[in-house]
């Protein structure tokens, strides 16, 4: 792989030294039932752009959301423990504002020592930061006196709100090295990858993944597919999946899906491309206490849904991901957040981290959660865990993300 540049500005590109500057990060962090931080990985993800402008002696005012608090203040979807846990981090002290437009935010910057790094509130405690407002963009530029707008909040460039899309008109705007890195590694695996290339793909949804299972036919030399899409794909060739979760008219869509692969690897070939489960992890309900029991696919019984993919296809999967020179995981392949059920992910996980060779690119969202939680490295067993969910998938599909877009280009 190599070759594949953000053609956008970046903090390299423009003189920001000694400037205040303004960087949207993401730190839309999972929290535990007492609000504490459950996993700080999209936090440890911003410090290198966040030192790499405190050392030019950049005072950087760091705006970010968390939770979906629906422009109501709420103590839960605050951003202080956020503050903290970024000062632990950082080893310097985070000055932390309760609000992110205003005198109060405008004064605190101004008075603040020239190499402060400071947090605001919660953009989304107002409705405007959706809505992507211009007046509140302006207010975002002019109550943190920034000089430079840095995008660094790879997680919500594939939406056109304030903090990514209007605030590009309010400020000079380039991209952070967290946000360039996920779209060199993405778009170059994506472009120039090492074969075979083997896509695993799962979650709930096969609509939310259309594009991209499109644009991985392509460049794949297998597609693995589990978790509840692969319920979809089965039952759209008329197997019983009993009270399964699945999508239902989806038959056109995975119609399409098959189509594309006979283009590909020929009419009779494509069980081989596309590998659905041969059995599954069955019960009656996903409850902790439940038994994990095996059945083949198409023996679902009609009281019980398939909440994992079972033994036979783990080792079947397993040993395909072990030819791989690359391998593309988006989705988990069973309901990973039950330990009884994530057997097939956590297979999957182990292959991956035990065969280093293998460049292995983890979507963000709730794969990059559970491999996080799975990895005694903190994702450091694998090539590339991605801070995006939704952002990674649209990258990957090959759309226009407006966060991107709107920076300055670039000259390379």
């Amino acid at each position: 792989m190599g070759g594949t540049i953000l053609h956008k500005q970046t903090v390299r590109d423009v003189p920001i030294e000694g400037k205040t500057v303004l960087l949207r990060a993401d730190y839309n962090v999972p929290l535990e039932d007492d609000g504490t931080i459950a996993d700080d990985f999209r936090i440890r993800s911003s410090l290198d752009t966040i030192r790499y402008l405190h050392e030019r002696g950049c005072k950087v005012v760091i705006i970010s959301h968390l939770g979906r608090p629906d422009g109501k203040r709420t103590e839960r979807d605050s951003l202080a423990p956020v503050a903290e846990r970024l000062s632990d981090l950082l080893g310097h002290k985070v000055l932390f504002v309760d609000e992110c437009i205003g005198d109060k935010v405008r004064m605190t910057i101004k008075r603040a020592p020239k190499n402060a790094i400071i947090l605001l509130e919660n953009l989304r405690f107002h409705n405007e930061e959706e809505a992507n407002n211009k007046e509140f963009a302006a207010a975002l530029a002019k109550s943190s006196g920034a000089k430079y707008f840095v995008q660094d909040g790879f997680g919500v460039v594939h939406r056109a709100h304030a903090s990514t899309a209007a605030i590009t008109l309010e400020l000079p705007s380039v991209a952070g090295l967290l946000l360039e890195k996920e779209y060199t590694t993405i778009v170059s695996t994506m472009k120039q990858p090492a074969h075979p290339v083997i896509a695993v793909l799962g979650g709930a949804k096969v609509s939310d993944k259309i594009d991209v299972i499109e644009a991985l036919e392509p460049i794949a030399d297998t597609i693995l597919i589990g978790g509840a899409m692969a319920n979809t794909f089965l039952a759209a060739a008329g197997v019983s999946m009993g009270v399964s979760k699945l999508e239902d008219n989806q038959k056109t869509e995975v119609r399409k899906i098959y189509d594309v692969a006979t283009k590909k690897v020929g009419k009779g070939n494509e069980t081989q491309f596309l590998r659905l489960p041969r059995d599954f992890a069955v019960a009656s309900s996903p409850d902790d206490d439940v038994e994990r029991t095996i059945v083949p696919f198409n023996k679902v019984p009609d009281d019980q849904m398939a909440l994992d993919i079972g033994d036979q296809t783990i080792e079947a999967f397993v040993r395909t991901i072990e030819t791989a020179k690359t391998v593309i995981w988006n989705g988990t392949l069973g309901l990973a957040e039950h330990p009884i059920f994530a057997h097939g992910s956590a297979r999957i996980a182990l292959a991956l981290a035990t065969h280093p060779t293998i460049t292995s690119i983890i979507g963000g969202g709730d794969t990059a959660d559970f491999v996080l939680h799975w990895d005694a490295n903190n994702g450091g067993s694998f090539s590339h865990v991605s801070t995006g969910g939704g952002a990674s998938l649209e990258l990957m599909a090959g759309k226009t993300l407006p966060g991107i877009a709107s920076l300055l280009d670039s000259s390379r």
